[in-house]
């Protein structure tokens, strides 16, 4: 009966497509991983899976057996997410994925009230820019600024969120003041290269939306690299207001096209949908609700 032990390993190996994709999204060493399948090949006495040291892919054997283990697999975790809903005390492990710097800003603050509140949860905080695949990494909970793309995934707005285009007093004072969005584009703008509305800034004016391809010669996916590079004068920048406050009220940026507001972005909770949601991800989407829900980010 072991060998079933090894199923969810089996199927979030295919599901990942790779042995230490796996193991991070599991919380076991690639090595671990490997004998676990090998140890349910010889069981079966049949090779499932395809490995050369490049890529790793199903046999006809493995396909056939995948396409009868993931709905077992898939029912076992609703029968476990369902026993979860119902437990008063919420505990087990928790992985969540946040934004690099809201998450240091806004998010680690509140982690030890979390922890002392709710004892029995182990929470694993991943802080990365990048848009995480949270089925793909395992996670319960992401959250994620700005328009969101359709998906699959469920989404709990929790506060609201500004942008600002900003630029140094120096820049400004060697390149001019740009009086609309279209003068952007003769400016050296700096690029944020996880931004979701991509390439384009959009501008609310009288006319409707404008939306301009500002070029510059700077693009890096950690925001508080553009934050610094904007701080040094290096060109002009669409950062959250959150990030830039401080400095816009110590005159250390300023503030451009007041007249041409940029949107409104939203600050989210998002999950995979599941027929059960687990009481340790309610009583953390609830939490940052508590927290954050009143505030608006700008």
């Amino acid at each position: 009966m072991e060998h079933f032990s090894a199923l969810p390993i089996f199927v979030t190996v295919v599901e990942c497509g790779s042995f230490s994709a796996a193991g991070q999204k599991l919380g076991l060493s690639k090595s671990a991983i490997s004998k676990r399948i090998t140890l349910l090949e010889q069981h079966l006495g049949i090779q499932l899976l395809q490995r050369t040291t490049r890529s790793l892919s199903l046999t006809d054997a493995g396909a056939r057996y995948f396409e009868y283990v993931r709905p077992a697999v898939l029912l076992t975790q609703e029968g476990l997410d369902a026993i979860s809903e119902l437990q008063q005390t919420p505990r087990g492990n928790l992985r969540v994925s946040v934004p690099m710097v809201f998450g240091r800003l806004y998010i680690a603050p509140l982690i030890a009230e979390f922890l002392r509140r709710y004892p029995d949860i182990q929470l694993q905080m991943q802080m990365d820019d990048k848009t995480t695949d949270l089925i793909a990494g395992g996670f319960d909970l992401a959250i994620r600024i700005g328009e969101l793309p359709d998906s699959s995934l469920i989404a709990r707005k929790l506060a609201p969120c500004l942008s600002v285009i900003c630029a140094s007093p120096s820049y400004l004072a060697l390149h001019g003041l740009p009086a609309t969005p279209t003068v952007l584009t003769q400016h050296n703008c700096l690029f944020y290269s996880y931004f979701q509305d991509g390439v384009e800034w959009t501008f609310h004016s009288p006319e409707g939306a404008q939306r301009i391809q500002p070029k510059g010669n700077y693009q890096v996916n950690n925001s508080d690299a553009i934050h610094q590079a904007t701080l040094d004068g290096l060109g002009i920048a669409n950062l959250p207001r959150f990030m830039v406050d401080a400095d816009l009220q110590a005159g250390l940026l300023q503030a451009l096209l007041a007249d041409h507001p940029l949107p409104e972005h939203g600050i989210y909770a998002v999950y995979p949908q599941r027929k059960y949601l687990p009481t340790k991800v309610t009583v953390l989407i609830e939490f940052l609700m508590e927290k954050l829900g009143s505030s608006k980010f700008g």
